[in-house]
């Protein structure tokens, strides 16, 4: 019997469809993306799930206006955002829409079990209500924010309704116990560090999980008078997603996920809102949920009330999906925050993949296709050397590859072009090979191997980079005859300098004497 593939689960929030999707929603997406193509490399059977968040207030409110039933709209929005997530390359495998039969069939099977379970109950409610956020408030920020919604800005709205409650207070001593003892459930551990200080400071406070008179929704399963407030029937995607309520094996095959990617403005919902729900239910929590930072554009909140929200269309347009890829996970620190600017991403394009990737490419196809008609004769089964002295491949991989692992996608694209790009490229231009092709023969046969060592500098380099630029590390990998297909690499591929089978070619061709640009400049 051979060995089943270790399973990877993850999912991304699910966004709100009043409007399309802008960098910052997109930035979550190729982070979680970098992810699941790297964890499908090293051999996992990956399920990766998105979606889209409809059952809201503002989604009908914005059918409404438009003169759309709510479905039709969500429908339409769904099919946009597709459309953006498919221009990114986002390899997703479960795209749900809460509006669904399906969730919401599974959804009410799920708090039918809470409610069968004790964990809900009957009461009202009388706070201070965000209409953007669907979500009420504390008196307490009510009065430190001047009355305002931190997140929107806008006036907060009193409002009291019936409604029924979740017994979130009774998990709050477990919930406590759980984060403490299981640190790597919140990363980074700054996002740990709130949610517990939240329930340590604040206590926890039964969750009203219900909306009274509303026709869009999910009617409480129990009472429909009521339908189920957003948040918890959204959390519930990452279950009715994967079978929750209609196909258990599919379900217990991939629960609990391996990794929840989200915003850290919504942190919270998931780590205090979402372990009770599990546990409720009689379900295990996730095993990780890894909060990134937001994107600003130029230094400013994006939003569209301050006429700054950039599609990622736009940008792609103007250069590629892999430099838009490479920007935001190289520019952006995934645990942080990060900022977008046309000049910075003109620069970052230019410099790193343009010069130090894109012109390294051009310059081993150009020698090795003019200079030696493609084939590198003699060089079936040499090693290539070092192209500098202190470059150890299996280090540089094991790098890269713990970045990858804990989200520091910045950090391993940092490695990856300064400790095997650059050298390659200072290599090379010590080397000149060029110049050597055009010299003696002793010259010319040194300038082959100049070559010969570059082109493996830049198989450590593809294969590295496949999950972040997949587009453009195959076309660098495919570029030459290396023995093992494209599809099967593995990182531990790239960790050592392996004797190549038979002699080197390069199986790119020039078009009118020239490479085509990896990258073309953009500025």
């Amino acid at each position: 019997m051979t060995d089943q593939p270790k399973k990877w689960f993850q999912t991304t929030a699910i966004d709100y469809p009043n409007s399309r999707p802008h960098i910052g929603t997109a930035f979550e997406k190729v982070g979680a993306d970098v992810q699941a193509r790297y964890r499908r490399m090293e051999g996992y059977d990956v399920l990766f799930l998105m979606g889209n968040d409809e059952n809201t207030l503002k989604v009908a409110d914005k059918a409404k206006e438009l003169g759309l039933e709510p479905q039709v709209y969500c429908d339409d929005m769904a099919r946009q955002f597709r459309e953006v997530w498919g221009a990114l390359d986002i390899s997703y495998d479960v795209f749900i829409q809460t509006s669904h039969e399906r969730h919401k069939e599974c959804c009410r099977k799920f708090i039918q079990k809470v409610y069968d379970n004790g964990h809900i109950y009957k009461g009202a409610y009388e706070g201070w209500f965000c209409p953007g956020c669907e979500e009420f408030k504390s008196e307490k920020l009510h009065k430190e924010n001047a009355g305002l919604c931190p997140n929107h800005n806008r006036p907060l709205v009193r409002r009291s309704e019936p409604c029924w409650y979740f017994k979130l207070s009774s998990f709050a001593d477990r919930l406590l116990a759980f984060l403490k003892d299981n640190p790597e459930y919140v990363q980074p551990d700054s996002r740990r560090n709130e949610a517990i200080g939240f329930i340590e400071a604040e206590g926890l406070e039964d969750l009203n999980i219900s909306r009274h008179g509303k026709e869009w929704g999910i009617p409480l399963p129990f009472d429909e008078d009521f339908t189920t407030y957003v948040w918890f029937d959204a959390l519930l995607t990452y279950i009715t997603g994967i079978g929750y309520g209609d196909d258990e094996t599919q379900f217990h095959k991939n629960w609990p996920a391996d990794m929840h990617f989200i915003g850290k403005d919504i942190t919270r919902f998931h780590c205090h809102y979402w372990p009770a729900m599990c546990w409720a239910a009689g379900i295990e929590p996730p095993k990780h949920v890894f909060s990134h930072g937001f994107v600003n554009n130029d230094g400013t909140k994006i939003g569209k009330s301050m006429g700054n929200v950039v599609e990622p269309r736009e940008i792609i347009a103007k250069s590629s999906v892999d430099a838009y890829r490479y920007y935001f996970m190289r520019e952006c620190a995934y645990p942080g925050d990060g900022d977008y600017s046309g000049k910075r991403y003109e620069e970052v394009c230019d410099s790193e993949l343009s010069n130090k990737l894109g012109n390294l490419l051009s310059r081993c196809i150009t020698v090795g296709a003019k200079s030696f008609d493609a084939v590198l004769t003699g060089t079936a089964g040499r090693v290539p050397d070092k192209v500098t002295v202190d470059f150890d491949a299996a280090k540089v991989v094991a790098e890269v590859r713990t970045a990858v692992e804990n989200c520091d996608y910045n950090l391993a694209l940092q490695a990856i072009i300064l400790k095997v790009c650059a050298p390659a490229n200072q290599y090379i231009d010590t080397e000149a090979p060029w110049k050597l092709v055009k010299g003696t023969a002793e010259e010319k046969e040194r300038g082959k191997i100049v070559i010969f060592n570059v082109i493996h500098s830049l198989r450590i380099a593809s294969i590295l980079l496949k999950p972040f630029i997949p587009r453009s590390a195959e076309i660098i990998y495919t570029s030459f005859n290396f023995p093992k297909p494209w599809s099967e690499l593995t990182y531990a591929d790239a960790a050592e300098l392996h004797a190549q089978p038979d002699d080197m070619r390069v199986i790119a061709t020039l078009i009118d004497g020239k490479v085509k640009p990896l990258f073309p400049r953009l500025a």
